[in-house]
């Protein structure tokens, strides 16, 4: 399923099926570049080369870089919930522990294979949004709701989403350690990050 960024990231939000798949198109580019150039040297107009539409249609979805970028990012969310999801469908109920351990895996898969994941990921890593904390606001916002119902809570409870916000800026810290020290990720310090998440959420989950 190829996911279209939440509305609010976009100046007009497709809607023909031809209009959803030149967005894609455009982010698909996006994020190869991301990857080729950095952001810092990152463009609309080879956004639009790469994609191979024209610089107008990459306008129509986005004002500058920034927005598309953050757009990249929404639309990782998606995927990232997506596959979650569909991991927890497949494996049943089999407690927290298995689904803390899917959200890491899928996190580490995206990190590791995802075009322009490394840069962007959720929003942290380059300015977007409007401070600093959203992404993971955001994060910990959609995983409240996408788990709440696995684990037999309410998706309005204020904390379980405290507990996901620290569990999400804690994973954020530590497995971009774990990528400063090694290309794939330092498997030392994602063991360290599995057993300190699963220390604290048990306080809360057990």
């Amino acid at each position: 399923m190829s996911a279209v960024p939440h509305a609010t990231s976009l100046r007009r939000a497709p809607v023909q099926r031809r209009s959803a798949e030149r967005l894609a198109r455009i982010l698909d580019a996006c994020a190869e570049l991301l990857d080729e150039v950095g952001y810092d040297d990152l463009s609309t107009r080879a956004v639009a080369q790469r994609a191979g539409v024209p610089i107008g249609s990459v306008y129509r979805f986005f004002g500058n870089k920034r927005q598309m970028a953050d757009a990249l990012a929404q639309r990782n969310l998606e995927r990232f919930s997506e596959r979650v999801g569909e991991r927890l469908e497949d494996a049943g109920d089999r407690g927290w522990r298995h689904a803390m351990n899917a959200v890491i895996d899928e996190y580490l898969d995206m990190k590791r294979t995802a075009p322009g994941f490394s840069l962007v990921d959720f929003g942290n890593q380059i300015p977007v949004g409007t401070r600093r904390a959203e992404p993971n606001h955001r994060v910990a916002g959609r995983l409240t709701d996408l788990l709440s119902g696995y684990l037999g809570r309410e998706a309005a409870d204020e904390d379980l989403r405290r507990t996901f916000l620290v569990a999400v800026e804690t994973a954020d810290a530590l497995v971009h350690l774990a990528f400063r020290t090694a290309p794939e990720g330092d498997e030392k310090v994602i063991a360290e990050l599995r057993e300190m998440l699963g220390a604290y959420l048990a306080r809360v989950l057990d």
